[in-house]
């Protein structure tokens, strides 16, 4: 199959200003993100950003990349400019991998195109994975997805959904497994992206803080694969490239690749 990987990659971070540009093992931590999208077989990896410094950092090392509007209010507003700029085919699948998850397995990258290429009539491909803690479940943080028997989602939400009553929202150990952890990677279709931008926010995505509402709200389908396992910590705060340095660490130790 043939599908492309851009990485939205900002400057400005409130928490951690300049981070895909952060030392990580005597790497940018980008270079280590674009690392991961090369592994899942992509045919094309490139990373979109607002800034010189990134764009001239990648080109140094060999990373494609593309400079985008600096007031894209989300990434996928981004990678839609991404797509104009390309001129990329509507059926062109383009997956969205973050500027700050270094860890992304590139299993994962290449799963999620392969769940939208199974379905044509499908814009919009994610992946969930079981919850494995009543602590996750509760935890705002962790976003919960609630499928149909298809796969197809039917709701994003930070809050534990769905609610099991007879448990008081805590369900027995055994049933953990029948609830998701939405992981916020996509695969779109490049004509979805195209029109993206004209969709207006919708209510529900501005409740919840949750941008992939926005497409639910429109009647519009999102695939939520099924996985198992994690992608690994994101890069938010320095602390968390301090947790990912010593993630990568211990596979060195085991002998895998960074």
């Amino acid at each position: 199959m043939s599908f492309q990987v851009v990485i939205p990659a900002r400057y400005g971070s409130t928490r951690f200003p300049g981070k895909p540009l952060a030392e990580l093992r005597g790497w940018p931590m980008i270079r280590h993100v674009v690392e991961r999208a090369r592994e899942s077989g992509a045919e094309r990896v490139l990373v979109a950003t607002d800034d010189r410094r990134i764009l001239e950092r990648c080109t140094a090392l060999g990373v494609e990349a593309v400079a985008t509007r600096s007031d894209h209010p989300s990434g996928t507003d981004r990678l839609a400019e991404v797509v104009a700029t390309l001129g990329l085919a509507d059926e062109a699948i383009v997956v969205n991998v973050q500027g700050d998850e270094p860890l992304m397995p590139p299993a994962f990258i290449r799963q999620v195109a392969e769940e939208l290429e199974a379905r044509p009539d499908v814009p919009v491909a994610t992946l969930v994975t079981p919850l494995t803690s009543t602590d996750e479940l509760h935890d705002p943080n962790v976003v919960k997805a609630v499928r149909s028997a298809q796969g197809q989602a039917l709701y994003f939400s930070r809050a534990p959904i769905p609610w099991d009553r007879n448990h008081n929202g805590i369900p027995e150990p055994a049933a953990l497994g029948s609830w998701w952890r939405h992981l916020g990677i996509y695969a779109y279709r490049a004509g979805f992206l195209r029109a993206y931008p004209e969709l207006p926010v919708a209510p529900i995505e501005q409740v919840e803080s949750l941008e992939q509402l926005r497409v639910l709200w429109h009647g519009l389908a999102i695939h939520a694969g099924e996985v198992s396992g994690d992608t690994g910590p994101g890069v938010d705060t320095p602390a968390d490239l301090d947790k990912v340095a010593a993630h990568l660490e211990q596979r060195s130790k085991r002998g895998e690749a960074d």
